[in-house]
């Protein structure tokens, strides 16, 4: 059972990582590319299209790597139901028609609560943009309104 723990934490610890590289690169790849200063209708819609894709894929690569341990460990028989396990307990949507036995069944708390925490950041980094965005459209009309 401690194996497991140490599997568990090292899983989580792993996904934050992943979690972590990911939106340095496309914070990294915003200031570069300086798509938040810009107010154009269509700008805004394309980086905010392009900042969701991304961070969908984000999270699809972490429970990819939460599902290849299952594999790996034959917690589950099967790829499809080893994403499908791993999505459900990540997104903590949790319909239950998928369990893990006796010995694995802590891996689905640890990754839910990895999950949840994930898509927090998530959350919090689309807020930021979101508000940058809101905050230059406001910042250049008051511009353009000065005399």
């Amino acid at each position: 059972m401690s194996l497991n723990i140490l599997f568990a934490w090292g899983l989580a610890a792993s996904t934050v990582v992943v979690h972590a590289v990911g939106m340095a690169l496309m914070l990294k790849a915003l200031s570069r590319w300086a798509l938040l200063s810009q107010t154009h209708l269509w700008a805004i819609i394309r980086r905010l299209v392009w900042a969701a894709c991304y961070l969908i894929l984000l999270h699809v690569i972490e429970i990819s790597i939460w599902a290849a341990f299952y594999l790996w460990q034959e917690c589950l028989p099967d790829l499809e139901t080893a994403l499908y396990f791993s999505g459900v307990t990540y997104a903590t949507i949790g319909y239950g028609e998928v369990v893990l036995a006796s010995p694995w069944r802590l891996f689905g708390p640890i990754e839910g609560l990895t999950g949840i925490l994930m898509c927090g950041l998530s959350t919090g980094l689309f807020f930021a943009m979101v508000n940058h965005i809101y905050v230059a459209a406001h910042t250049k009309k008051a511009s353009d309104d000065q005399p």
